[in-house]
């Protein structure tokens, strides 16, 4: 009796085994994680100077809802969204826009000294930068399109200095996820130098009155 009851015993066991082999995947693909590229992994950037010392707050970023998650999105010709099953953000969307932004806006312009919106409220900011995107779509077999609302606020007055909508489309090369990054990251880079310029624009447009405020 002993003897049946322990050869049960190993027949289940192996059964087990057996099955929890048939039921495992050991060739699921491993999770991607991509990070957004700054502006001078595609060459040097040239610097605008300033004619005063300025604080800018970078921030906030917003973008779509449908690109409010951790896998990167993509769009086919009818419109459909695919959310990727392995490729994924290494950090959200919004906040990675947002830091190489101020990367790159911090390259063009070394004078000024930027800090990430929300700050703390004893950073005295000159001005504040809102970005908000309006459209981003990335086809794996096409390119990025991106429609950015944006606006330069004199954070001292809360009164808009500047605001313009631009259309960037990049084309995604190489073909697929990592072409759809470095797509993204070169627009980003050319949002990044529009913002810059304009900062400069306003910053060194009667220095001496802003210098008095």
């Amino acid at each position: 009796m002993r003897n049946s009851v322990f050869s049960v015993f190993i027949l289940a066991a192996s059964c087990f085994v057996f099955c929890g082999g048939c039921l495992s995947v050991p060739n699921s693909p491993a999770p991607e994680f991509y990070t957004l590229f700054p502006s001078d992994e595609f060459g040097k950037t040239n610097e605008i100077a300033l004619s005063r010392e300025i604080i800018v707050g970078i921030g906030p970023v917003e973008i779509p809802e449908y690109q409010n998650r951790p896998q990167i999105v993509t769009q086919d010709k009818n419109g459909m969204l695919n959310f990727a099953q392995f490729q994924r953000w290494g950090e959200p969307l919004d906040s990675g826009l947002a830091r190489v932004i101020l990367r790159n806006v911090s390259e063009i312009l070394p004078q000024a000294e930027f800090q990430m919106f929300p700050c703390s409220f004893i950073i005295p900011l000159d001005y504040q930068v809102m970005v908000n995107i309006l459209q981003l779509e990335s086809r794996l077999d096409g390119d990025v399109f991106m429609v950015v609302q944006w606006t330069i606020v004199d954070f001292k007055n809360k009164q808009v200095l500047f605001a313009k909508r631009s259309e960037f489309r990049q084309a995604a090369e190489p073909r697929g996820y990592p072409g759809i990054v470095r797509a993204l990251s070169r627009e980003s880079a050319s949002l990044s130098e529009e913002i810059a310029q304009n900062i400069a624009i306003i910053a060194n447009r009667n220095p001496e009155k802003n210098n008095a405020e």
